[in-house]
């Protein structure tokens, strides 16, 4: 590492912009390593996991805090406090890198910033809790497994509280596990420009280990890669070029659940950043049409910049609002896709915020606006056609709940195949999805 003491004040900056000013982490992370994108593999790996980890992992890392400091976390300047956190996470789950070396850096950061003050009490805490790793005590399992749980994995009570009675104890301790592990990074090939195995070959010789996935029963996912070994994803030309598209396993099973055919005419409700939409492009192929869709001109100028990169010539977008019916479009479609917005819990292991922000109040008012898009978006729908809900979210109320109530409002439509996936499950994030038929 060239300069450890300037990438600890980077991922210090990227704490407090993330915890104190409320940015999101995925953006604020994203635009961190496009600014420095001089740093070295390493230091950028150090970065990033010293950011991600230090969100991941919050509340156990205030739990930790709070043990070895009369001043608890709640009440400490904010730079003081996003110190505590990312050191101590350093000290416990970056082996690497010696106690004295955190300790010491952490001094050198605080006073640097103006607390030279509280470079003693940022010293004092951080030895207390390197010397007494082995004494934290955490919440028992058997008397508080809620808070074991919350505290454990770093999620707040009611998403634990709620997972467990949704799906028992022992899936949400697996579920809460995975969202701690490694995310893998997987593409898809650009099948208007390439081959999966031109691609493979391509990225290999840029540098980038490629490995195909495959999910049972899912045969076309066979395209798509796991990479690992890359430095800036942005800076390989066959991205640039439009070779490949990021999207995670639990995206493109959606669509594959969807069953596009050749010649469909499919409209994407919501379909910004654009990934559902370019991989439909490719199912419906030529004689087919996908229009996707999205309620802000920010979002749609994303999906058409996507489009351009990518190259696909089949796909228009509108800016709508799919609250609103838009008449010319009534029993057009053979395809609607409503992957549509949720609470985002499904991906924590990405954005990893989400699960400090979100909470009951937004759940249930993003079940209503969920059930408001999909009382319109179901009407474009031909007799024959389908339905495809889905959600990048782990909540009964956003997703089986209104699957329920949907087919409750709806008598025409029946369902063919309904499946909630948990990180690990697959390769991919965990993800709702639902095939509706309209008979």
């Amino acid at each position: 590492m060239t300069d450890k003491t300037n990438t600890r004040e980077l991922a210090l900056e990227a704490l407090l912009l993330v915890n104190r000013d409320g940015q999101y982490s995925h953006l604020v992370l994203r635009q961190l390593l496009e600014k420095y994108q001089y740093l070295d593999k390493r230091e950028r790996s150090f970065l990033t996991r010293m950011v991600e980890g230090t969100l991941s992992r919050r509340i156990e890392m205030d739990a930790v805090i709070n043990q070895f400091s009369r001043t608890k976390v709640g009440k400490m300047k904010p730079l003081i406090r996003e110190l505590l956190r990312m050191s101590v996470y350093q000290l416990y789950y970056m082996d690497s890198v010696p106690d004295a070396a955190v300790c010491n850096e952490a001094v050198k950061l605080a006073k640097k910033r103006g607390f030279g003050a509280l470079s003693g009490f940022v010293n004092g805490v951080l030895r207390a809790a390197a010397r007494g790793r082995d004494a934290i005590t955490y919440p028992d399992c058997k008397k508080q497994p809620v808070a074991a749980l919350s505290v454990r994995y770093s999620v707040p009570d009611w998403i634990v509280e709620r997972w467990i009675a949704a799906y028992g104890a022992a899936e949400t301790e697996k579920a809460l596990s995975r969202f701690l592990a490694e995310v893998p990074i997987t593409v898809r090939p650009n099948l208007w420009k390439t081959t999966p195995e031109a691609l493979r070959q391509r990225l290999e010789r840029e540098g980038v280990m490629a490995e195909p996935v495959t999910e049972e029963g899912y045969e076309r996912l066979s395209g798509a890669l796991c990479l690992s070994g890359y430095d800036y994803l942005r800076g390989l030309p066959s991205f640039r070029e439009g070779w490949f598209y990021v999207q995670d396993i639990s995206s493109m099973l959606a669509v594959e659940t969807a069953g596009a055919k050749e010649g469909d005419t499919v409209i994407d409700v919501c379909a910004a950043p654009g990934g559902k939409s370019l991989l439909l492009s490719e199912l419906v192929g030529e004689s087919g049409t996908v229009e996707a869709r999205d309620l802000s001109a920010k979002k749609t100028a994303l999906i058409e910049e996507n489009i351009a990169r990518y190259g696909a010539k089949n796909i228009n977008v509108l800016q709508w609002d799919a609250t609103l019916l838009n008449e010319e479009s009534v029993e057009t479609a053979d395809l609607v896709v409503a992957d549509l917005p949720c609470s985002g819990l499904g991906v924590l292991r990405k954005k990893t915020d989400i699960k400090y922000r979100v909470t009951p109040q937004q759940t249930a008012e993003l079940a209503g606006l969920q059930r408001r898009m999909l009382s319109v978006v179901n009407r474009y729908v031909k007799p024959g056609g389908t339905l495809l809900y889905s959600t990048c979210t782990i909540n009964r109320e956003e997703n089986e709940d209104n699957v329920a109530w949907f087919l409750e409002q709806y008598k025409e439509f029946s369902l063919e195949s309904m499946r909630q996936l948990f990180p690990g499950e697959t390769a991919g994030d965990g993800f709702f999805i639902a095939k509706l038929i309209k008979h």
